[in-house]
């Protein structure tokens, strides 16, 4: 479900993006950061203030999210969405495992069968069109480690904590990272005007845009409190599958707001993929896994 919402959310994203009142990569960022101040609603609901190190690796996970949010729609503005961000469905739950596997005790989650279907799932994706890789994996790997590190911080937060305390913590670092970029005046003018100048309507779809992403994350966030960083990325797969048969229909049926080739090849392997994820997804449900990671 979570996953479902992100991946619905990011097809409408790159729709607004290609908008001229709307395409500032800046002032669309930063404005997703500064949304996230609404998440201390959460604060009278079982908040408990923790040791300062847990309060400082939430904080920073939220800062990192707010960076691999950047180069994520940075990706996003450049590319096919159903490519482009595909290739997250791989590269992410990879790195994600690779940083949990010195600090996390289960960092597969007890199902590293599931993880392997679903990341191939995930790296075919991409690969199903010849992609501009030099131009392409810098924004992607550096999106990939710092959606990890962020993932990997959060459990951490939450072993030793509860879930709202951790994501309190979580979304003032993305809130503090926000208010950061308007620290150099060029980025603070570029931030302003082009939210000035946007009209109403494309206001409206950006913060309904917002509210939808912001339930997925709020609900992949509660997911990595409770199970494996790893499984929880790796099953970001579903977005991927959505991501790619919102973009055959907007092709389809509204060009005018972008337009995407689809080949048979590509057709083919993404096909297959959206299988692959699907088979992963069945397995990791038979193999119950729930298992948590816990410290190592």
């Amino acid at each position: 479900m979570a996953h479902a919402l992100i991946g619905a959310s990011l097809v409408w994203d790159k729709v607004l993006l290609q908008k001229r009142e709307t395409k500032n990569l800046l002032s669309y960022v930063f404005w997703l950061g500064a949304i996230s101040v609404f998440g201390l609603v959460l604060i009278p609901f079982g908040f408990k203030m923790p040791a300062w190190q847990q309060g400082l690796l939430g904080f920073t996970a939220g800062v990192l999210d707010l960076i691999a949010s950047f180069f994520y729609y940075w990706a996003l503005k450049a590319g096919e969405a159903s490519d482009e961000l595909a290739a997250m469905g791989g590269f992410s739950p990879v790195a994600t495992a690779l940083i949990a596997l010195p600090l996390l005790k289960s960092p597969f989650g007890g199902s590293m069968t599931a993880f392997i279907i679903m990341t191939l799932g995930g790296f075919i994706m991409f690969f199903a069109e010849k992609q501009p890789l030099r131009k392409m994996l810098p924004k992607i790997l550096i999106a990939s480690a710092a959606f990890g590190m962020t993932n990997v911080l959060q459990k951490i937060v939450f072993n030793e904590t509860n879930f709202v305390t951790g994501y309190v913590f979580f979304t003032f670092g993305t809130f503090a990272g926000s208010m950061a970029l308007l620290a150099p005046p060029g980025w603070r003018k570029q931030i302003f005007a082009q939210s000035e100048e946007a009209p109403p309507r494309s206001k409206f779809w950006y913060m309904v845009n917002r509210f939808m992403a912001g339930v997925g994350s709020f609900l992949v966030v509660f997911a990595v409190s409770r199970a494996s960083p790893t499984v929880v990325e790796a099953i970001s797969g579903v977005r991927y599958v959505i991501i790619f048969l919102g973009a055959y229909g907007i092709t389809l049926w509204r060009p005018q707001w972008f337009c995407e080739d689809f080949g048979r090849r590509a057709l083919t392997l993404k096909a297959v993929a959206t299988c692959l994820v699907v088979a992963g997804l069945v397995l990791f449900g038979l193999e119950g896994g729930k298992a948590g990671a816990g410290p190592s």
